[in-house]
């Protein structure tokens, strides 16, 4: 009976054993890529020294990837979907909603700046690999933006799909902040761009009064 358990417990461990393995050597080869790019520039990597540096046969590394620009763009779509996890995070905290919007939004300015300054992350953000990953970002703000709404905290005079657009534009400014006070000055700014209307419809009140005076003196 003993018998029987054990070897019907071997496929499902031998399973897990192999999917682990093809993880580790996955991992391997995306981080040897990257920092064979990160080094010698995108197109100086070849298959054969990422092969080496991973510690594996070219024979295997086929079986895994078929070029250098399939491993980097596995690399990339690997460091945005780690992004957005922890943006998630963030977004589900314990927090109102107006201070997890912050930390939303202080967090994508970090990781903007960040990626400028990372040449390699910076030289893959094409357009064909980021649409859905910035739907995902967009839709992300968004949901915040109208828990925001429902407590009086956001503009009601924008829908909350155009402000998400503008806080996404707004902070990819900060790839050209130098400092963390730069970041911290845009966040402030594109959160003040969020706020209730009420000075905005007062300005349009006035203006609107003066006019009709000027129309009827």
């Amino acid at each position: 009976m003993r018998g029987d358990a054990y070897t019907s417990s071997v496929p499902k461990l031998w399973t897990e054993t192999i999917a682990t393995h093809r993880r580790e050597v996955s991992d391997a080869i995306l981080a040897s890529a990257a920092e064979l790019a990160s080094e010698q520039g995108l197109r100086s990597v070849t298959m054969s020294q990422i092969a080496q540096a991973a510690g594996i046969g070219r024979a295997t590394l086929y079986k895994y990837f078929p070029d250098v620009d399939a491993i980097l763009v596995a690399w990339h779509e690997r460091h945005v979907a780690r992004h957005l996890d922890h943006l998630r995070l963030l977004r589900e905290g314990p927090e109102p909603p107006a201070e997890r919007l912050a930390a939303v939004l202080e967090a994508y300015a970090h990781i903007q700046q960040r990626r400028h300054a990372n040449e390699l992350s910076a030289l893959l953000h094409h357009d064909q690999h980021t649409a859905p990953t910035q739907k995902q970002l967009s839709d992300l703000i968004e949901g915040l933006l109208i828990e925001c709404r429902e407590v009086g905290r956001i503009r009601e005079d924008v829908p909350p799909h155009e402000l998400a657009s503008y806080c996404i534009h707004a902070l990819a400014a900060a790839g050209a902040s130098d400092s963390e006070e730069a970041v911290q000055s845009l966040v402030a700014v594109t959160l003040a761009g969020l706020q209730p209307s009420e000075t905005v419809t007062v300005k349009s009140h006035r203006h609107s009064k003066l006019h009709h005076l000027a129309s009827h003196g």
